[in-house]
């Protein structure tokens, strides 16, 4: 299902997103973090990319996904000459601390294809960490909250539509 939600925007709504776990799977994963992570990209298939993923994340043994948005369509930012981007919100659990988090998803990038070529360019995926419990860190390779988080629509329209979900 596809609705539009502005000139430049459309929400996309398939199998798993939103998804959420249900009451009992979420309180199995009771006392470890809590992450949101973002997802993103504009190279080929990325709905069909999203839907992989999340398989792949729920066959993890390193998090555990609670919670998808919606994915929203929306146009690019900074390099301007390029294709539309999909994103959406995925929270999960997970045991891994901030840095083996940011490792662990630079590696699933990189199994679906992820080249970083040119800042804000095409990609295939990316994840970025949006907020990892409640703390703060910012170091050279890693800054939690992700910064500018508040200026983009790809992360304020999902993280409005998936605090409706609940």
């Amino acid at each position: 299902m596809k609705r539009t939600v502005g000139e430049h925007y459309a929400l996309i709504h398939t199998k798993h997103y939103p998804w959420q776990c249900t009451w009992a799977a979420k309180k199995l994963h009771q006392g470890k973090h809590k992450a949101l992570l973002g997802i993103g990209g504009n190279i080929g298939d990325t709905v069909q990319r999203f839907e992989h993923l999340y398989w792949y994340l729920r066959r993890s043994k390193k998090i555990k996904l609670l919670s998808a948005a919606p994915i929203l369509r929306n146009p690019p930012f900074g390099f301007l000459e390029q294709a539309d981007f999909f994103n959406s919100l995925l929270l999960v659990a997970t045991s891994l601390t901030p840095r083996q988090l940011l490792y662990y998803i630079l590696r699933v990038e990189k199994h679906y294809g992820r080249k970083r070529i040119l800042k804000n360019g095409p990609r295939t995926l990316d994840i970025d960490i949006i907020f990892y419990d409640n703390i703060s860190i910012n170091t050279k390779e890693l800054t939690i909250p992700h910064p500018r988080w508040m200026e983009r629509d790809s992360v304020l329209i999902p993280l409005q539509l998936m605090k409706g979900q609940r």
